[in-house]
């Protein structure tokens, strides 16, 4: 299994409450904020997967190589299951018809829940710097 085993992450299946695996990921989102990431696009517009994953490349949020589409729709689909997110088929004169995902207000409220932590975590992450700053970076 890779050195997954028993855990799971955005990039391999993960879940919008931030369950992911132990490895780091380069140049991916920090671990456990794929979830919020998503919840932050859907809540600009209704999307389907493949333009989810498109507008993560695209804002460079994450490498295009790197993202498994299954694990992006397996993350959308727990999402759904969670009350965070519906879906509605969108038929298409051409090609296939897609799965188009739309936030939730659970899913507004999950979003602000997680931005309010994430600016939490920013201030931590200010003041841990301005200390290194002015303790240990010319050492």
């Amino acid at each position: 299994m890779n050195g997954h085993e028993g855990r799971e992450c955005g990039y391999h299946g993960g879940d919008a409450e931030g369950h992911h695996c132990e490895h780091q990921h380069r140049n991916h989102p920090p671990r456990g904020w794929v979830g919020i990431i998503f919840l932050r696009l859907l809540d600009e517009k209704p999307m389907h997967g493949y333009q989810l994953m498109e507008e993560l490349n695209r804002r460079g949020l994450a490498q295009p190589e790197k993202v498994e589409p299954g694990a992006v729709y397996t993350v959308l689909r727990r999402m759904e299951h969670r009350g965070l997110l519906t879906s509605e088929w969108q038929e298409k004169e051409t090609g296939p018809d897609r799965r188009v995902y739309t936030l939730t207000e659970e899913g507004r409220a999950h979003l602000k829940a997680g931005l309010e932590s994430m600016k939490t975590r920013r201030a931590v992450l200010d003041d841990l710097t301005a200390y290194y700053d002015a303790h240990y970076k010319n050492q």
